[in-house]
């Protein structure tokens, strides 16, 4: 066979850490002047996000006014790796007097994100003006398992070891180790376009009588492809407060939110 009858392949190595390129991405640039083929990935979906803002108002014997942000953002580094974080805020004031300023960022990394056990690690920031918290910062590193995985249903467990610091206003500081147990779970329903989310968190310390827990639970419906209307119900516990503070909180908001997936 002459080399005239041959033309260059060219095929790059596989990366354990990029899907396998489907034969629908290959492209062969004119091959009878002996170009090469060349495979062009298919770009991954790197980034998802999602912006939530909602609150509630009053006016009467009480006026209160209540504003929440909310945001979701995931960057997938490959299959293996991805980054996440769920900042917020919260202000609220009661006849002109200020209630609430609630600040949390977080940043936390997925290991094997796409299989059904998985691993992470993350750190968070808190201050909380509703609980006298001057600053709490928590590291954590556990494992995940998604016990429901399909198109309109979705449950994961996690459980993590944290280690948690907290600065009272009024109170000495605590140091603390926690086991922290999360359940997770998102239904789809009418063709996703009405979506229930509820999470619930359980943390107690370990060797001490300090227990801290929340939950939430939130209904949205699709108003076009991006904008959804999002109503919310969220509970938080800690059984050690500063005086003067009620060991439960409720709160109820409703809101919209912006989502690219």
């Amino acid at each position: 066979m002459t080399t005239n009858a041959l033309w260059a392949q060219v095929v790059e190595q596989p990366d354990p850490l990029r899907p396998a390129v489907p034969d629908s991405v290959r492209k062969t640039i004119d091959s009878s002047s002996r170009d090469t083929v060349v495979i062009v990935p298919k770009p991954l979906h790197l980034l998802r996000y999602k912006f939530t803002a909602d609150g509630t108002i009053t006016a009467g014997n009480v006026n209160r006014e209540l504003l929440q942000l909310a945001s979701s953002l995931d960057y997938t580094l490959s299959n293996y790796f991805k980054l996440s974080a769920n900042p917020s805020f919260v202000y609220g004031k009661q006849n002109d007097l200020l209630a609430e300023r609630e600040l949390f960022s977080d940043l936390r990394t997925t290991y094997r994100h796409e299989q059904r056990l998985y691993y992470l690690a993350f750190g968070s920031f808190e201050r909380s003006n509703l609980r006298q918290i001057n600053r709490r910062w928590t590291v954590a590193a556990g494992a995940g398992y998604k016990l429901v995985e399909s198109k309109r249903a979705y449950l994961s467990v996690t459980n993590v070891v944290l280690q948690e610091f907290t600065d009272f206003y009024e109170l000495d500081d605590i140091n603390v180790f926690r086991n922290s147990t999360r359940l997770f779970g998102e239904y789809n329903f009418a063709d996703n376009r009405w979506t229930l989310t509820h999470t619930a968190l359980l943390q107690p310390a370990i060797g001490q009588s300090n227990l801290r827990w929340n939950a939430t639970v939130s209904v949205q419906v699709k108003l076009n492809t991006v904008i959804s209307l999002r109503t919310t119900l969220a509970n938080a516990y800690e059984s050690l407060v500063v005086p003067g503070r009620q060991n439960n909180d409720l709160r109820f908001t409703i809101g919209l939110t912006y989502e690219r997936k």
